[in-house]
């Protein structure tokens, strides 16, 4: 049984799923999925193909499913995708794809922030944080664990690596590393994300890995090609390191560098 308030405006033919809470003057849309247990604030907004999972809670005003702001959007059907156990905060805003069958997806155990923007067929998979007024232009991947601080812009098609952080107020052109810390206008490579990498129970031997690493392809003079021969013949059997290496063979905007 779900507990949806008077003042609230439900269209008939939205799904919501075991108690599911709608606060005042909250919007859902025709299309709209809403998994169990879910809490949906007051002045929340939910419209176009939105499915939301399990265990979420979308905060005052914030906007999910509207159109994408691109140019090229012709009213095709295309989705807006949360998982489970995902906050999305006061003011947030969140597009869907631009394209038929397209979607806009935010994973499980995400935390995104107040006055946050996801644009249009971006992809954050789980355990993703992106701290106030972060924002993130069309088609940006960003990887599990990955933080964005506060204050931060990415260009689209941006690809942003696992267990890395970006630093508040960042604009951000290249794709980001791994397992590593990134900042500044442009935004450059800082190092290792050691902190985060412990807190998530790295131990002593794959950071030093990663060290060992990120010192070879951004610290020395070597070319990139090159750089990447040296982590195959020195490090062939270290998952972290391989990662690194397919990271970087499919970026496509080029890495952050120092």
């Amino acid at each position: 049984m779900s507990l949806v308030s008077n003042n609230a405006s439900v269209h008939p033919r939205a799904e919501l799923g075991e108690n599911v809470e709608v606060k005042p003057y909250a919007v859902i849309g025709e299309n709209v999925k809403i998994g169990d247990g879910t809490v949906i604030g007051s002045h929340v907004v939910i419209e176009g193909w939105t499915s939301i999972g399990r265990k979420c809670r979308i905060e005052h005003g914030a906007v999910l499913g509207s159109d994408p702001q691109d140019l090229k959007f012709r009213g095709d059907e295309s989705y807006v995708i949360i998982g489970d156990n995902t906050t999305i905060r006061e003011y947030a805003t969140i597009n869907r794809g631009t394209y038929e069958g397209e979607a806009t997806t935010v994973g499980s155990n995400c935390l995104v922030m107040s006055y946050c923007h996801i644009a249009h067929n971006c992809l954050l998979e789980d355990r993703v944080i992106m701290a106030s007024h972060a924002g993130l232009a069309g088609h940006i991947h960003v990887e599990e664990h990955a933080i964005i601080g506060g204050i931060v812009g990415i260009h689209q098609f941006v690809h942003i690596g696992r267990n890395s952080i970006i630093g508040g107020g960042s604009a951000v052109r290249q794709d980001v590393l791994p397992y590593t810390t990134c900042g500044g206008n442009p935004c450059k490579s800082r190092g290792v994300n050691s902190v985060g990498l412990r807190r998530n129970n790295y131990s002593p031997e794959r950071i030093s890995n990663l060290k060992r690493a990120y010192k070879i392809v951004m610290r020395s003079k070597l070319t990139e090609r090159r750089a990447i021969e040296v982590l195959q013949e020195e490090m062939p059997d270290v998952p972290e390191v391989k990662y690194m290496i397919d990271f970087i063979n499919r970026s496509e905007r080029g890495l952050a560098r120092v």
